[in-house]
């Protein structure tokens, strides 16, 4: 009785459970969308944008696992990766700083990668204007440059210390440095270590949509559909 049961619900609910496999395989081994709940990414992504990864930029993998069935590419210099954390198995987004090969370091906040120093250049005001009054008072922005690679930074004005300076570190096979954008507020490799090649699981490389959290959810519709850099 109960196996005829089961075979009633499924052939009168299959579209919708044939339709809720196939999403659920196809976000978890070739795109996703995710919130950002924290602001280490900022000023490039805000808390409460729902970023979209492409989970076949690097590699195909087995639905829910991090085991590679293919792999075609890897990640580069300045883009954005999701990864789990070796620390907790938590998922993060953070920027690919350093590549296996690369020598990396940092003097209160200045990045030199392979001995060559970023350059820094001032952010425009339409970034800086998507953070509240506060943060504009008590950060710098700037663009940090590498070779051609450009994008947005934050920090705050300080004297070096352990989180700010470290290395020069070489970046060993199959491991990235990663740091996020908000420099004095990223759990990151300075905290968590370096992250191997498999636990990466995409590159992110748009903000779907945003909602405001401050403001009752109020959708931020100046960064739907926004692309990364």
């Amino acid at each position: 009785m109960q196996g005829t049961t089961a075979i009633n619900f499924f052939k009168e609910w299959r579209g919708l459970i044939i339709f809720i496999v196939i999403m659920v395989l196809f976000r978890s081994a070739i795109a996703d969308w995710n919130q950002v709940p924290s602001g280490s990414m900022k000023p490039t992504i805000l808390e409460g944008d729902r970023v979209v990864v492409n989970k076949l930029a690097y590699d195909l993998k087995i639905p829910f696992t991090t085991l590679h069935v293919s792999q075609w590419s890897n990640p580069t210099h300045g883009e954005i990766v999701t990864f789990y954390s070796p620390d907790d198995d938590k998922l993060l987004i953070k920027r690919v700083i350093g590549v296996p090969g690369d020598i990396v370091a940092m003097r209160n906040n200045q990045l030199f990668i392979n001995h060559q120093p970023a350059s820094y250049s001032r952010l425009g005001e339409e970034i800086v204007n998507q953070l509240d009054a506060v943060q504009r008072r008590k950060h710098h922005f700037f663009y940090e440059s590498v070779g051609e690679i450009r994008y947005p930074v934050m920090l705050k004005p300080s004297g070096p210390n352990e989180y700010n300076s470290f290395g020069p570190l070489k970046v060993p096979k199959d491991q990235y440095l990663m740091l996020g954008d908000n420099r004095d507020n990223s759990r990151d490799s300075r905290k968590i270590g370096l992250i191997s090649r498999d636990q990466i699981t995409g590159r992110a490389h748009t903000i779907a949509f945003s909602i405001d959290y401050d403001r009752y959810y109020f959708p931020r519709k100046d960064r739907f559909l926004r692309e990364l850099n």
